[in-house]
């Protein structure tokens, strides 16, 4: 007897026991490698060995309110108090991208991906190739800017390899980030980083229970706790609180009747629109996703060279504005570039010229400035040649790629890739080569002029010194210094063409050459006829905006197509629930459904949901302390009508003088149930258990719809209640009283479980057949 004690009591092997130095409110185990990602309760994110070896610490400097990783665990998401949801990099914490999908909190994340090889309508396989490499060297990199340490331009920089190696590796199978916040929004984005589709749960209908087939009910008030997309990305199953309430034609918006209807729902979407045209959607969003990378890169790459230009011209100005106040000083009406012009024509030197060059600026001078001005010129060159233009070369092709997938209609137009906003953005994408050609030629025009200006200046110096000159190094054409003087020397065409002026100032251009490009828009290949009269950042942003309008339409069609296939009212909540989405324990997980095998039409394997929530004790009256665990909601929906249902659902009374403190589905239908003593002592805070509980084992029983609206499904399971005794589970003594979170990881077989101490305990969940053995 005494050999069949332990053995109940200790079905699971401690791997350790460590002490954390804050509680933790979130972890999530990696799906691919023996890593614990947690949240502290300052919102600092740590990532742990399985060894507890801790390799990095990050502060996000917002609250944490939700995490999640990516399906190949070389990224997680971190959703944010204030509705972002940043990607961090698995090797160092470091920031890779971030997105404000939300205006408020995140509170739940899921990143499922297709691991069914794409295939066509004919039902062979289709993949999809990138062909940029073919023609071009890999992307340039976001210039950095001299003289700043790493990070302070705010750009991704060191992390910048990381993110395209990321990218790249995600792109290779479809998947999709999924995130709701508090309010009822639920967001989609393709690779974690493509936005394609936003819904408000509130504004979703679904067919009503009720026998008038014109009769709808929808939530107010809602509020997501857990989102969870299925393996085959067709569905989505969000747990979410609200009141429910019916649409009619003749009584539009009349909440249901009883004012205590708030509670718990289970709301089916569905996103079958991501399986029916992943293919489609995976080409968009690679190419889209890589255009907004390398668009960062020109953005980039004019704010670096709007800096380095403005000081070098600062530096300029500096030295070369004093020249007024001496002239003002000797009594001259004069300005600086008539008494250039005059020293140039071999009249007199002025006073205030021969001071300025002798003693003020000097020949030390005029080299520092010259360094500074050319030296700038020249790293401007180099940003243009190694990031500036090869970027915009590929956003020019990846357009091109895009123009020619838009005019595929049949397959691209039902996704919302529309061939006017592509042709558009593909034309602005032309655009911008032809503006940084004329910044090239402007800018090198302009440097030649400062060189040869400056050249004549250390002539002149020389000369007005009695020095001896070097007539091989200091050569200069005096036509260009008259060029320079009228035109350049208090004018910045350079700086000019950076600058996007909100005000309509644009750029004068002559009258023939604006009738030579209208006579060229006849052949065809463009139609804006006004683009030299913009400047280089004015057509980024025109770019950037056509790319917008482009990417947009994708986006809102195929929000359009996000629909409320089911709404299910499971359980009354506390009024005080909908701020304590935390406090509701509860899973949802998908397994392969064996009893349905792939079909040849589709060629999609079918899966089961789970869903499991701990029901609040007030909810139903002789229902406490009560799991509940419900399947086949997503096979629901089609059959409502016909008064018959395959949900099926079991409640689970948790054994007397304990209580749920959390759950997790685990793998081939199993619950992981963590609960504490619900009694304590003095001297103790209680000890806890963990089990493991056989949902297959159940005897899971149907739930008939109600004919009426306003009825829990969950009360006629109050007569059919099933008791778990601890003798016949698999039970783990813990001697701790615990908190949530707990952190189940099905790939690896190991449980994370934090005492109220502050300690966290992991167990091994999967028995080693020798060790069985052993004990048999």
């Amino acid at each position: 007897m005494e050999t069949d004690e332990e053995q109940r009591v200790t079905p699971f092997q401690l791997q350790f026991d460590k002490p954390v130095a804050s509680q933790i409110k979130i972890a999530e185990w990696n799906p691919e490698k023996d890593l614990l990602a947690m949240v502290t309760e300052d919102s600092k994110i740590l990532l742990h060995r399985f060894n507890w070896q801790r390799l990095w610490t990050i502060s996000p400097g917002k609250s944490v309110t939700s995490l999640c990783w990516r399906p190949d665990g070389k990224a997680i998401a971190v959703g944010l108090e204030d509705g972002t949801v940043s990607l961090h990099d698995v090797e160092n914490g470091k920031l890779l991208r971030s997105l404000k999908s939300h205006s408020v909190a995140v509170v739940s994340l899921n990143w499922e991906e297709d691991g069914q090889m794409t295939r066509d309508e004919y039902g062979s396989h289709s993949v999809y190739e990138d062909r940029t490499s073919r023609f071009f060297p890999p992307p340039p990199r976001v210039p950095r800017m001299s003289g700043l340490v790493s990070g302070e331009t705010g750009f991704m920089e060191d992390s910048e390899d990381s993110f395209r190696e990321l990218s790249n590796s995600s792109q290779q199978h479809f998947n999709i980030l999924c995130s709701g916040d508090k309010d009822g929004f639920i967001c989609f984005s393709i690779f974690g980083i493509f936005p394609i589709g936003k819904v408000n749960i509130n504004n979703l209908s679904a067919a009503s229970p009720l026998e008038d087939t014109e009769a709808e009910c929808r939530l107010l008030n809602a509020s997501v706790y857990k989102v969870a997309l299925s393996k085959d990305l067709c569905h989505v199953i969000v747990m979410c609180s609200g009141e429910s309430i019916e649409d009619r034609e003749e009584s539009k918006n009349r909440q249901m009747a009883e004012p205590d209807m708030h509670g718990l729902h289970c709301i089916v979407l569905d996103t079958s629109i991501f399986w029916k045209r992943k293919s489609e959607l995976h080409q968009v969003a690679q190419q889209a996703s890589n255009i907004e990378e390398l668009a960062e890169v020109i953005r980039s790459s004019i704010s670096v060279m709007h800096k380095e230009w403005s000081d070098a011209m600062r530096t300029f100005h500096d030295k070369f504005d004093s020249l007024s106040n001496l002239i003002i000083d000797h009594g001259l009406v004069s300005s600086p570039q008539e008494e250039f012009l005059s020293l140039l024509g071999g009249a007199r030197t002025s006073p205030a010229v021969h001071q300025f060059l002798v003693n003020s600026l000097a020949e030390v001078g005029v080299k520092r400035v010259s360094k500074a001005v050319c030296g700038a010129g020249k790293e401007l060159q180099l940003i243009i040649l190694n990031h500036l233009q090869p970027a915009a070369e590929i956003i020019a092709f990846r357009m091109g790629e895009l123009r020619g997938l838009s005019r595929w209609r049949a397959r691209y137009q039902g996704i919302g890739l529309d061939e006017t906003l592509i042709n558009n953005a593909t034309e602005k994408a032309g655009m911008i080569l032809v503006q940084v050609e004329r910044f090239i030629r402007v800018l090198s025009t302009v440097v030649q002029q400062f060189s040869n200006f400056f050249n004549w200046l250390l002539k002149c110096i020389k000369l007005l010194n009695s020095e001896p000159s070097d007539h091989h190094l200091i050569l200069y054409n005096s036509e260009l210094v008259v060029i320079f003087l009228k035109f350049l020397y208090d004018q910045d065409p350079v700086k000019q063409l950076m600058e996007a002026s909100e005000a309509d100032e644009s750029i004068e251009v002559g009258l023939e050459t604006v009738r030579r490009v209208r006579e060229l828009v006849q052949f065809g290949g463009f139609s804006d006829c006004e683009h030299l009269q913009r400047t280089l950042a004015k057509e980024f942003q025109q770019m950037e905006t056509s790319f917008k309008e482009a990417f947009q339409m994708p986006f809102t069609t195929i929000s359009r197509k996000i629909v409320c296939k089911d709404s299910l009212p499971l359980c009354s909540l506390p009024p005080l629930s909908a701020s304590l989405s935390t406090s509701i324990p509860l899973s949802v997980s998908y397994y392969e459904d064996v009893s349905h095998s792939v079909t040849h039409q589709t060629h999609q394997q079918k899966f089961l949901d789970y869903i499991s929530f701990h029901i609040p004790d007030d909810s139903f009256s002789g229902i406490a302390n009560c799991i509940g665990i419900m399947r086949g909601i997503m096979q629901d929906s089609s059959i409502i009508k016909e008064g018959y249902t395959s949900v099926e659902a079991v409640l689970l009374c948790i054994p007397v003088g304990y209580y749920c403190i959390d759950l997790s589905l685990y793998k081939n239908s199993q619950i992981v149930l963590l609960i504490n003593e619900s009694t304590t002592t003095s001297e103790s805070s209680g000890d806890a258990c963990m089990m493991i509980v056989q949902a297959n084992d159940l005897p899971f029983v149907s739930i008939t719809r109600s004919t009426s609206l306003n009825y829990w499904n969950l009360h006629q399971l109050k007569d059919s209640v099933v008791h778990l005794e601890m003798e016949n589970e698999k039970v783990r003594s813990i001697p701790h009283s615990v908190i949530a979170p707990l952190a189940v990881s099905s790939s690896r077989g190991v449980a994370c479980v934090f005492a109220a101490r502050k300690r966290a305990l992991v167990y091994i969940l999967e028995e080693d057949e020798d060790e069985i053995s052993d004990r048999e």
